[in-house]
């Protein structure tokens, strides 16, 4: 399958409709995701990165079909990772002499998943490759989201291509922005933002500046996964923005996971005594053994405070709650409070130990957190929603 984007850019990657994992098992993917090359003709034709490696025959059969492989001038290797790359060797094999355009750490990165030495043209930022009547201007973009990510630029068509930023994991037939769910689009936006790209927010917003400031005309935004911006594209750009200046709505997400029930029953009056003391803030209540984690951190990004609870086990917390601490803190959420909670029947470390990690993470700790042994009882439950309440003004 190809389709064309735009005069003189030609859409020829893959559509993944099974893909439920990415990044490992590390990001759940339940809308499927795309792969997208683009080749763009003019006086010379370029190839703009490839798709994942197990489909890197099949892209090649199906590029063969869009143009003989002898007459790609070059090929432009945005970013080296294999879900970008990872039908370049097989491509590579039949054009070893093509020329191939990256940035110097794409290098590096490429010759440590391929072990092979193609023909590198190292680029920078500014520099122009001309294809004709058009150009790439090339922009390099380090940690957005890996050291050697790069965009360029398409003059006269007004293109960006982008590569991860402002992408999403969406299989579409026909993946225009216009032609899908915008509810789905934006929650998967929100979902790839601030699971992938939050620790590099400061990187984000300085890169938006600056490709803002070239005053290029900007008339579609070509990622690297999901949809193509057509539609009002500067939307999504604009969106980052904003998501990069410590973003916050009003709402506070309530985090545990439980053994025999007493946790959960302290979340659910937690949750309670905040909704009873501030009407207007959204609260949501997320068992993070049994939902999806990836969800749960969109939640954590929207929220302006999070309350973790876990009881204690070995002296220590349940892992599902251990290995979440563990994903939180490596996306270095910034402006955001925090509590802990937890159940206990003897030695009660958990509450101290999740304050620690919260705080270990960048949260500001509004307090001790609170404990209760064994299940609650009534009296119990009527303090966990006394502490909810007061919870309620400590976030705001």
């Amino acid at each position: 399958m190809a389709f064309d984007v735009c005069p003189n850019v030609r859409w020829v990657g893959q559509i993944d409709w099974e893909l439920r994992k990415f990044h490992g098992e590390e990001y759940t993917t339940k809308r499927g995701s795309t792969y997208n090359s683009y080749l763009v003709r003019d006086g010379k034709t370029a190839l703009i990165d490839t798709v994942w490696g197990p489909f890197g025959d099949q892209f090649v059969e199906n590029l063969r079909r869009e143009i003989d492989l002898n007459e790609l001038d070059f090929v432009v290797a945005n970013h080296a990772e294999s879900d970008h790359s990872g039908a370049l060797p097989a491509l590579m094999k039949l054009i070893p002499d093509k020329p191939v355009y990256c940035t110097a750490n794409a290098v590096k990165s490429l010759k440590g998943h391929y072990h092979a030495d193609w023909n590198f043209q190292v680029v920078k930022t500014g520099q122009r490759l001309s294809l004709g009547r058009m150009e790439l201007v090339f922009i390099e973009a380090p940690m957005l989201h890996w050291p050697d990510s790069m965009f360029c630029y398409l003059t006269e068509a007004g293109v960006l291509f982008s590569n991860d930023a402002f992408g999403q994991h969406v299989a579409a037939q026909r993946p225009f922005n216009d032609l899908v769910d915008q509810c789905e689009l934006y929650q998967e936006a929100i979902k790839y933002y601030a699971n992938i790209l939050t620790p590099f927010s400061k990187m984000v917003a300085k890169k938006i500046e600056e490709v803002v400031g070239f005053n290029l005309p900007v008339n579609m935004i070509c990622p690297s996964h999901g949809v193509i911006w057509r539609d009002d594209p500067l939307q999504i750009v604009n969106q980052y923005a904003k998501w990069a200046a410590d973003y916050q709505e009003n709402q506070v997400t309530v985090i545990y996971d439980t053994m025999w029930n007493g946790t959960r029953r302290m979340a659910e009056a937690i949750a309670q005594g905040l909704s009873q003391a501030d009407e207007r803030v959204t609260v949501k209540v997320c068992n993070c053994a049994r939902g999806d984690w990836n969800d749960i951190i969109t939640e954590v990004f929207r929220s302006k405070a999070i309350v973790v609870g876990s009881p204690t086990m070995n002296r220590g917390l349940l892992h599902a709650v251990a290995g979440l601490l563990e994903m939180i803190r490596g996306l270095q959420f910034k402006n955001k409070k925090a509590s802990a909670f937890g159940a206990y029947g003897w030695s009660g470390e958990s509450v101290k130990l999740i304050a620690g990690r919260l705080q270990e993470a960048g949260f500001a700790l509004v307090d001790d957190g609170l404990r209760e042994m064994w299940n609650p009882d009534q009296p119990a439950l009527e303090r966990c929603l006394d502490y909810g309440r007061s919870l309620a003004a400590k976030f705001d």
